[in-house]
């Protein structure tokens, strides 16, 4: 038997809150479906599974709150659900169609619908609906046989906002938004990276590289294509991380009781939140995608993460993060490792200034690199390899 437990989505992460199974006994999951949603101090984050089997049974229930590490489900494998059944030809499959009929918040029959039959909608969704004022009756549920989820309900209210004004929120949320969203998350962040300052003995190194013919060659691909399809210089950067860390692969690891050498490379890129606060994504498996696949990933995931819809593995798989500045920045940031990671790479703004090379001096448009790593996992021979490996990446462009 199998068990789902609650994630751990990185190490400012201690519990979590169900808010709503997706699935339920009885369901076949495959990995990568999602089986719940659960409320953190990053948002609200849809869980996957990550094993193929029929759950077998739920563990807890909507709106437990339990630590990281608690088991939530328990799946059964294919094969042996399979050789179960092979004992027992004659029990009944469960029927997997079955759905409760759902009640209004009054417990009575809903007589507000257009139809006899009652709304079928999920908690999550009832609960969004009635905090925004939707009639559920206006709503055709996308759902198994029918039923309402919460993104019929969010489209909704997107339509809403398109004709009418905001409507009053209750009291009771206008007093949860006086908190906003972002202070928790960097409340979170900063306890992670409390105990990444505590327990882990940072190097730091930085590297000045030229980026003439990175942005030449950005400028003449993206000449050629429509706004939507253009690179930006984020895509560039992942990429020949990526490259850089097949040739100083001791960065691309975790710490956990000794140094875990990781053999795909899932790089975390730090987005900042219109509220206040940082999530930390990853573009998976950054090696085996091309600059335009890394471009598609980063418009994917940067609309979702300010929208707080992540997925659980988006957040729990990095394997090294990457900070970027952007345009009109400091010229340097130092990074402090996320753990258990054992490096973090960082990009200052590009600036103007003298640069020589071949024995030429001109003015070049510069960016700064740095590297913050964990002594325990490397040195500072392995950082200087990784940020030389980098600014020759950069220097080729298309071979990328």
């Amino acid at each position: 038997m199998i068990e789902f437990k609650m994630p751990n989505l990185g190490a400012d992460m201690e519990d979590g809150t169900l808010v709503e199974w997706r699935m339920k006994p009885g369901d076949t999951v495959k990995r990568g479906d999602i089986i719940a949603d659960v409320e953190t101090q990053k948002g609200l984050i849809e869980i996957e599974v990550f094993d193929e089997g029929v759950i077998e049974k739920f563990m807890i229930k909507e709106g437990d709150k339990v630590p990281v590490g608690t088991v939530l489900a328990l799946i059964q494998p294919i094969e042996d659900k399979r050789s179960e059944l092979k004992k027992d030809p004659v029990s009944k499959p469960v029927d997997v169609k079955v759905h409760p009929i759902e009640e209004d918040l009054k417990g009575k029959p809903s007589d507000e619908t257009t139809t006899p039959e009652r709304v079928k909608i999920s908690p999550l969704a009832r609960k969004i609906a009635e905090t925004n004022k939707i009639d559920l009756s206006r709503i055709k549920g996308t759902g198994q046989d029918g039923a309402i989820t919460r993104q019929d309900v969010e489209s909704a209210i997107e339509r809403v906002k398109k004709t009418t004004d905001q409507p009053e929120l209750p009291e009771e949320q206008r007093d949860k938004e006086k908190t906003p969203q972002g202070e928790t998350i960097r409340s979170a962040i900063a306890a992670a990276m409390s105990k990444s300052n505590r327990e882990i003995p940072h190097y730091y190194l930085s590297k000045k590289i030229n980026m003439q013919h990175a942005l030449d060659w950005m400028g003449a691909i993206n000449k050629e294509r429509p706004p939507q399809k253009r690179l930006l210089l984020a895509a560039l950067l992942i990429k020949a991380i990526a490259h850089s860390l097949q040739k100083v692969p001791e960065l691309n690891a975790t710490w956990e009781n000794g140094l875990r050498l990781k053999s795909y490379i899932n790089i975390g890129f730090v987005i900042a939140l219109r509220g206040g606060g940082i999530l930390i994504p990853a573009i998976q498996r950054a090696d085996e995608k091309s600059v335009d696949e890394i471009m598609e990933a980063l418009n994917d995931i940067i609309p979702r993460a300010k929208a707080m819809k992540l997925r659980s593995s988006e957040l729990s798989e990095s394997t090294i993060t990457v900070t970027s500045l952007g345009e009109g920045g400091a010229d340097e940031v130092f990074g402090m490792i996320y753990p258990p990671q054992v490096a973090i790479i960082g990009f200052g703004s590009i600036v103007e200034q003298p640069f020589a090379e071949n024995g030429m001096m001109g003015i070049r448009p510069v960016i700064s690199a740095t590297l913050a790593g964990d002594h325990r996992a490397t040195d500072g021979l392995s950082g200087s390899l990784f940020l030389t490996a980098l600014s020759k990446c950069l220097q080729k462009p298309e071979e990328l």
